[in-house]
């Protein structure tokens, strides 16, 4: 709006927020749609607080709540060298004028420093989730639902991992209303790290939350597989050369035969006679021995043998021992041939029980990863700089350095500033939401005051970190597994002078 148009009639006492597109008309004493600012006595409030994290000199790099510490006093200023201002609860610097909410300057190592604070609104962000577990989802690229709602699709699998994509512009704002709604209260809740329930088409219902083990059609998974079925065979091939004559790991991917895998013929081991169902590879590595499912190393096989066919009478003998296992080590069976050179069940001996055994303990606990990723962008780097592409520049120098509630993040090459967080790294609820509908992350640009005043930046707008010290609704937190963001070694002119 410019200085001549007249403004917007409000009723008395209402507010217009300004925080984003959506403009709430709020009531005294009450809240935006967002929940995020609020009508307080007549004047637009951020409401959440503003999230501050201190590292202790004794600890470096470990941060500390400082608020209600016995050897805090109030009215005491805090160390500056020590306190980061995250974006958690800054407030956001829509529309494109504004600068940023916190542009604070603090001094580290003898060198000026400034970082620059707010909170962003992301349309165009997604959440990327690494799901440990060996069972099949559901086909690649199949839809994924929440609420019966179509809010993003399984990508490739990895090693161990299924693989899914959640949210992006199309889902939240290319749909229908309710889809739009749906994926952006599911990558909230994610983000956040709650739990969230969703279904594949064609495929499982899960559980997921960031940090947890995934639930998979009601059973919680509790580990994930220590590798292919190849790898497991030559991780594992000197424990059986002297105890069994056979052994198949069954894998999805790739199952491996000991007897005619290079480790095993690397430790003498004969040819069995043992055919197995599947594309043959490299000798003792076969593909699609079995469609993907729930049952042994992510295939729909319940019983082992069924991947089988005869043994070659030229080559197999009765008495013959073979283990079949999984991945985990979850599932497991021992069989001899008998005279018609059939596999007959038997018991486990003691010594190879250990053995498996020891490819559950090495398995890691399967858990849920949830990325968020997003591009940077309009009014957020409006709010640093005048001439917004000299920040993405800076930040491809590594001159600027980016965080997200103080947790590193991982950037794109490329053009723009794509990023993506651990949200595991970030503090807890660091992300809201505006009904457009978008998520509200926090973001922090942290740089030498030379760099920020060639990047164009809002230098009128720097208040000293000390100055933070009385603001009222601050509030400290811990986050000792991150990197300090004043590190000055992590600045490419730190090295050179």
């Amino acid at each position: 709006m410019s200085a001549t148009e007249p403004a917007e009639p409000v009723a008395a006492a209402l507010v217009v927020c300004d925080a984003c597109p959506v403009r709430c008309r709020i009531k005294p004493g009450q809240a935006g749609a967002c929940d995020r600012y609020a009508n307080v006595a007549g004047a637009l409030t951020r409401i959440d607080p503003l999230v501050v994290v201190e590292r202790t000199v004794a600890r470096r790099g470990a941060m500390v709540p400082f608020l209600g510490d016995a050897d805090w006093e109030e009215g005491r200023l805090l160390r500056p060298l020590d306190r980061f201002v995250t974006g958690v609860g800054a407030g956001t610097t829509y529309p494109d004028y504004k600068p940023a909410p916190f542009i604070t300057s603090s001094t580290h190592d003898g060198i000026d420093m400034v970082t620059v604070v707010t909170e962003g609104i992301f349309s165009y962000c997604g959440v990327k989730l690494k799901i440990d577990t060996d069972r099949h989802l559901g086909p690649e690229t199949a839809t994924v639902r929440a609420d019966g709602e179509s809010v993003g699709h399984v990508t490739t699998a990895e090693y161990g991992s299924q693989m899914l994509a959640i949210g992006g512009v199309r889902h939240l704002t290319g749909g229908g209303k309710k889809e739009g709604n749906v994926t952006c209260e599911t990558m909230l809740r994610l983000c956040n790290r709650e739990e969230v329930e969703l279904t594949i088409d064609s495929g499982s219902r899960i559980t997921v939350a960031a940090g947890q083990p995934p639930v998979v059609d009601g059973e919680e998974e509790k580990r994930m597989r220590v590798g292919c079925g190849s790898a497991t065979i030559g991780m594992f091939a000197p424990a059986w050369a002297q105890q069994v004559d056979e052994v198949v790991v069954v894998d999805d991917h790739i199952t491996g035969v000991l007897s005619e895998h290079e480790a095993g013929r690397f430790l003498g081991m004969v040819p069995t006679g043992l055919y197995m169902r599947g594309r043959r590879s490299t000798p003792g590595r076969y593909f699609r021995v079995a469609e993907p499912g729930s049952g042994w190393g992510g295939t729909d096989v319940t019983d082992p043998l069924a991947i089988l066919g005869p043994f070659n009478p030229k080559q197999a003998w009765p008495g013959l021992r073979m283990l079949m296992v999984s991945t985990t080590g979850e599932d497991a069976a021992y069989f001899v041939l008998d005279k018609a050179l059939q596999p007959v069940p038997a018991a486990m001996p003691a010594a190879l029980a250990e053995t498996v055994e020891l490819i559950r303990e090495n398995c890691e606990p399967a858990l849920c990863s949830v990325v968020f990723m997003a591009g940077a962008g309009g009014s957020l780097r409006a709010g640093v700089t005048r001439n917004p592409v000299r920040l993405t520049r800076s930040v491809k120098k590594a001159l600027t350095r980016v965080t997200s509630g103080g947790a590193p993040v991982w950037v794109w090459p490329g053009g723009g500033i794509t990023f993506m967080v651990d949200v595991a790294r970030m503090p807890k609820h660091s992300f809201g939401w505006v009904p457009t509908p978008a998520l509200v992350a926090p973001i922090e640009f942290t740089m030498r005051f030379d760099d920020y005043a060639d990047l164009g930046g809002h230098v009128d707008s720097i208040i000293s970190i000390e100055d933070l010290a009385g603001e009222a609704r601050q509030e400290s937190i811990g986050a000792p597994d991150n990197p300090w963001p004043f590190a000055i070694e992590n600045f490419p002119w730190s090295r050179d002078g």
